[in-house]
């Protein structure tokens, strides 16, 4: 049998954090978390967003909502974030690393770094280690680094990292995605280590239908992008189907660390949440380390650590 939102245990008396959680895959895993009565920490770019969300899935919640502003672009933002959460929660069960931009021209976080390997990797690094303390406080919590098929065709550029010499807006986007695999595991390792209870999973949503898509188009202004997605429309899959993978990371007694979550469908686009083949490089513990090292350094300094 298939495994499905039903499926999800009850999550009564714990608490959750979701980046991107106004939109797409982060609202539909806050609707179902909260349904099963799980506390969320709504974490989105403004907290405009942030309250919107709050409002859309209040008639449904089982547990509080608490709107969050985190800018994962600006690390002070990330910094601040953390000290909120800090003050509102004593432990933390799940943190989601959802948010993510896809393929913009070439722009820069407010430290300075390129906006996807800012936003879709480093941010959520930064966010991570200043959380670890609040999930350490439980036995079983977990995170989950949502990353993309786009994995498997990424490459981290270690002497270019923040495509500063030749940049290339879907290379960059896959280059984050792997970060986002490479970390899970990273960090999994570093858990194991000191002999924390914490978790650390990975997943990622095959194609589903989010903001991501239009976004992303009309970013860059691709008429031949657009006709792409059309054309492809068959093959997505709605958000909430999206979302089964990283829910699945986050909450089945059965899932793992070290290995890769998505839809268990064809080409692993869509379908029931399933393990896939990891891609390549995450499997090179000497890349996975240069990355944490290089990540580490990058967060410190831009946080005056």
């Amino acid at each position: 049998m298939p495994w499905t939102a039903s499926d999800i245990p009850d999550q009564s008396g714990r608490t959750a954090l979701i980046t991107g959680a106004n939109s797409g895959l982060g609202l539909e895993t806050a609707r179902e978390l909260t349904q099963k009565g799980a506390r969320v920490f709504l974490a989105c770019r403004s907290l405009e967003k942030a309250k919107a969300a709050q409002a859309t899935l209040a008639a449904t919640a089982q547990a509080e909502l608490i709107p969050l502003a985190l800018d994962l672009a600006d690390l002070n933002s990330v910094r601040r974030a953390i000290d909120q959460v800090r003050a509102k929660a004593q432990a933390l069960d799940l943190l989601i690393n959802n948010a993510g931009v896809m393929a913009p021209p070439r722009q820069l976080s407010a430290q300075g770094l390129e906006l996807q390997f800012a936003v879709n990797h480093l941010g959520h690094f930064a966010l991570t280690q200043g959380l670890l303390p609040l999930l350490d406080q439980r036995s079983g919590s977990r995170v989950v680094h949502v990353s993309s098929g786009a994995a498997y065709f990424g490459r981290i550029a270690f002497a270019d990292l923040q495509g500063e010499q030749r940049y290339d807006a879907w290379g960059a986007y896959a280059q984050s995605k792997l970060a986002n695999l490479m970390t899970a595991f990273a960090l999994q390792e570093q858990l194991q280590r000191r002999g924390s209870k914490t978790q650390s999973l990975v997943a990622h949503p095959g194609l589903a239908r989010t903001n991501l898509q239009p976004t992303s188009v009309a970013a860059r202004g691709s008429r031949l992008e657009g006709l792409a997605y059309r054309l492809m429309d068959p093959l997505f899959q709605s958000a909430a189907m999206g979302a089964l993978p990283q829910l699945y990371a986050a909450t089945a007694a059965e899932a793992e660390p070290m290995a890769f979550y998505g839809p268990g469908g064809a080409g692993n686009l869509k379908g029931y949440p399933s393990r896939c083949r990891i891609a390549k490089q995450a499997l090179n513990t000497e890349s996975r380390e240069r990355l944490w090292q290089i990540s580490a350094e990058l967060s410190e300094a831009a946080l005056g650590n």
